[in-house]
């Protein structure tokens, strides 16, 4: 049995690994990640086949960032796929112009607010203003959702602070980073467990190789939604 909050990142090479994993995983999973990574490699044809012939959600994670009319126009093409959550840049004039092209569609427009991978010093060698990373999370998460942002993926560090906000009420809070008890941290540094992160308040969590790295990638997937069932 699945469960949505769970979401399986297929950061693999390309569309066909996409659908080998996803024949592997069965009906383990419902909802799956798909982001820059494969678009070179068919990604969206493999967004619409899952979508379309297989029954499952989509979150189409480009992180978008460019003009307002280059960011709706974007949206536009990509709403006409009919997937389910799509990330762009959590910079107010981005957020706006992503609804704009999402007009009249289901799709959710997520923000991204400081990417799970970065600490202090990597926002100090980008000139990101200075503060604790958490306080620029929650106001960059704050100002996304003024803006019209669906919700936001914030690291699941921050979903308790980013839920208690008066701008959360009804938004959705997706979290990366997430690591099983035991699991290698990769390259993320701000991680938590699947348990933990729904209990903060994360609405979907983003799970990638501690499922498609596992020797039985289905086993893998079904463990995170026992522990999600647990709660």
């Amino acid at each position: 049995m699945s469960d949505d909050r769970l979401i399986v990142a297929l950061d693999v090479p390309n569309a066909i690994a996409g659908l080998e994993l996803a024949d592997r995983l069965g009906e383990a999973v419902s909802f799956y990640k798909i982001g820059l990574g494969m678009l070179t490699g068919g990604g969206l044809a493999l967004a619409n086949e899952l979508k379309q012939d297989r029954g499952k959600r989509i979150f189409l994670d480009m992180k978008l960032f460019d003009i307002g009319a280059t960011v709706e126009a974007a949206v536009r093409g990509l709403a006409q796929f009919d997937l389910d959550f799509l990330t762009v840049h959590g910079d107010p004039h981005v957020v706006r112009a992503a609804k704009e092209g999402a007009a009249g569609k289901d799709l959710k427009i997520l923000a991204v607010t400081i990417l799970t991978s970065l600490d202090r010093d990597d926002l100090d060698a980008s000139l990101i203003a200075p503060g604790d990373v958490k306080d620029i999370v929650a106001t960059r998460a704050a100002r996304a959702m003024e803006a019209g942002a669906d919700g936001v993926i914030a690291s699941a560090q921050e979903a308790a602070m980013i839920r208690a906000l008066p701008e959360a009420k009804g938004k959705l809070i997706v979290t990366p980073g997430i690591r099983p008890a035991g699991a290698d941290a990769g390259d993320q540094k701000r991680i938590v467990t699947p348990a933990d992160a729904v209990a903060n308040g994360a609405d979907h969590i983003v799970v990638g190789r501690p499922v498609w790295q596992a020797p039985d990638p289905k086993q893998a997937a079904e463990a995170i939604v026992s522990e999600l069932s647990a709660l």
